[in-house]
């Protein structure tokens, strides 16, 4: 079957370049060149990924993004943001925002459909449908729940994968490569700062239980999740 990708662009000599060549890949597409009309679409027929422009009629990227992971049906919307604006903290916010990769323009189309195959292939992480418990912090990826205690814990869809990672693996240290490999998967285009940006997302989600210290940075190491010296948490 077709993955099917909603492209989000209103140059439309942008929009038909990208469809053409996502024809030619063999995917499927549908174009929508303002903020309502994507919304529109979203809701009607949910696509297998979203290539979006940070500059839209109607509103940003970047607000759009942000709306798509509030939502529980569209929280794991897979989201490449396109923009002119390459500089580290325009790449930041466009990650903070929700996007799970960043296209600066103009960019290669060969890139472009790299980083969409690389997208489409990220799996959940290497462990099991099991649910893990360590130090009152419970994760279940049966039902994609996360609780601290009796308190439920929202988190975006790659803070939940790499929160599983790091439970399935605790008291290890990680370091940025490795957890690139083991929670993104195929990362050829992915930056370091990435995992930097997701950590700071994920111990804001686990500050609302005030559990935000079970992940450490170890300095000039990378991050472990801490755990007690003799768990009883089933792993």
């Amino acid at each position: 079957m077709q993955a099917r990708i909603l492209i989000v662009e209103d140059e439309s000599s942008i929009a038909e370049l990208i469809a053409v060549n996502l024809r030619h890949a063999g995917y499927d597409y549908v174009i929508a060149d303002d903020v309502d009309m994507a919304i529109a679409e979203v809701e009607r027929l949910l696509p297998d990924m979203v290539l979006l422009d940070w500059m839209l009629p109607g509103g940003s990227g970047l607000s759009l993004a942000r709306r798509w992971r509030s939502n529980p049906r569209t929280a794991q919307l897979p989201i490449i943001l396109l923009t002119a604006r390459g500089d580290e903290p325009d790449k930041v916010a466009g990650l903070d925002a929700g996007a799970d990769d960043y296209i600066v323009k103009p960019f290669s189309v060969q890139e472009m459909l790299a980083r969409i195959r690389a997208l489409l292939r990220r799996k959940k992480p290497e462990c099991s449908q099991d649910s893990v418990t360590i130090s009152g912090l419970r994760l279940d990826p049966a039902t994609y729940a996360v609780s601290y205690g009796d308190t439920p814990l929202k988190l975006g869809p790659t803070e939940f994968r790499l929160l599983h990672y790091l439970m399935r693996h605790p008291n290890r240290i990680h370091n940025r490569r490795q957890l690139l490999d083991k929670v993104w998967g195929d990362h050829v285009f992915i930056e370091e700062r990435t995992v930097d940006v997701h950590i700071k997302r994920l111990r804001e989600s686990l500050s609302t239980a005030r559990c935000e210290q079970l992940i450490e940075t170890v300095r000039g190491a990378g991050y472990r999740l801490c755990a007690p010296s003799k768990p009883d948490d089933g792993l």
